[in-house]
């Protein structure tokens, strides 16, 4: 399944930049079953990926409650999971207790690798020698070195250890470095959610739309939670998934603030991402479709600052969805 992201919606017209994925770290499983021990853990299917690509995923609760939501990316002895840095030590040690049933070997390698985001750099990675193919969660790799597209055209930078000084100095050379939000925006407008700590086992999968962007299969058998995921999407009974929508005002909402609508006395939904945008804030959220579809909602209460939707780059189509 390919999702479709329109030339407008891309934030292509800006200068190349590069930033530092500080935000992340790097969850590894290596060994000859980590496939297999994988399989029976996440929503994506490893049998797709190979070292020409990568995938979104997420890993449940057996209710389909995301514990935490990553890039897998295929090494040639296992995996590496790139996922927000608080839910790294939990997953690791969840993990751990499933892992010795298996041959794996699970890790922390975030030392290892120093990750740089990239918008407008495909000339940067020739000079590397890396060719990007334009599709959704390509792969390139040279020693040391592994590129990523993404599903709105910005790519990722993965660098060994070793070579991080060096690379770090060709990008200073090349782009403008710029901050950590700047990222985030771009990762807002393409309509990508993630889980992080203060978000952990509140959402099913669907609810970031993660099945709309290939991390979510509905033909790979097992896996913890998959009844549930399964369920919300051949029965269609989901009252809650991810919006953008933009807030007036610099300051930016925490990640798992509430919103508010008079459509209902309690929360409606939460922010699952938030980033700056000049003189506003644009956000990702969970909510709930009858309140969307009221219109009024607001931040922290019904009184709060209000909120107005903006568009996602990308539709819904369940029975795409399902094909994959």
């Amino acid at each position: 399944m390919t999702t479709r992201f329109t030339r407008s919606d891309l934030p292509m017209a800006n200068p190349g930049f590069f930033c530092k994925l500080t935000h992340e770290s790097l969850l590894a499983v290596r060994g000859v079953d980590a496939n297999k021990f994988l399989q029976g853990q996440l929503t994506c299917n490893l049998n797709y990926l190979d070292e020409n690509t990568c995938s979104l995923g997420a890993r449940c609760t057996p209710k389909g409650r995301m514990l935490s939501s990553f890039r897998i990316v295929p090494q040639a002895d296992g995996y590496l999971l790139a996922m927000a840095s608080e839910l790294l030590e939990p997953q690791l040690a969840e993990l751990q207790k499933f892992a010795v049933f298996s041959k794996v070997k699970l890790g922390d390698e975030t030392a290892s690798w120093t990750r740089f985001g990239l918008i407008n750099a495909d000339a940067l990675l020739s000079e590397l020698g890396i060719q990007l193919p334009a599709t959704a969660n390509s792969l390139a790799t040279q020693p040391g070195l592994v590129a990523i597209r993404l599903p709105d055209g910005r790519a990722e930078l993965w660098v060994a250890a070793g070579q991080a000084a060096t690379t770090q100095t060709l990008l200073d050379d090349r782009l403008s470095e710029a901050p950590l939000n700047d990222w985030l925006l771009a990762q807002v407008r393409a309509g990508i959610g993630q889980v992080f700590g203060a978000t952990r086992e509140l959402f099913i999968p669907q609810m970031i739309n993660l099945q709309a962007l290939g991390g979510v299969s509905f033909k790979k058998g097992c896996y913890t939670g998959q009844e549930i995921v399964a369920r919300m999407q051949y029965l269609g009974k989901l009252k809650r998934r991810l919006y953008r929508l933009s807030l007036s005002g610099a300051q930016i909402p925490d990640i798992g603030s509430e919103i508010f609508s008079p459509v209902h006395s309690s929360a409606v939904g939460e922010v699952v991402l938030a980033a700056s945008a000049g003189d506003c804030v644009e956000i990702l959220a969970v909510l709930q479709q009858d309140a969307v579809t009221d219109g009024r909602l607001s931040l922290q209460s019904v009184e709060g600052p209000g909120m107005h939707l903006l568009d996602l780059p990308y539709s819904l189509d369940s029975e795409r969805e399902i094909q994959r």
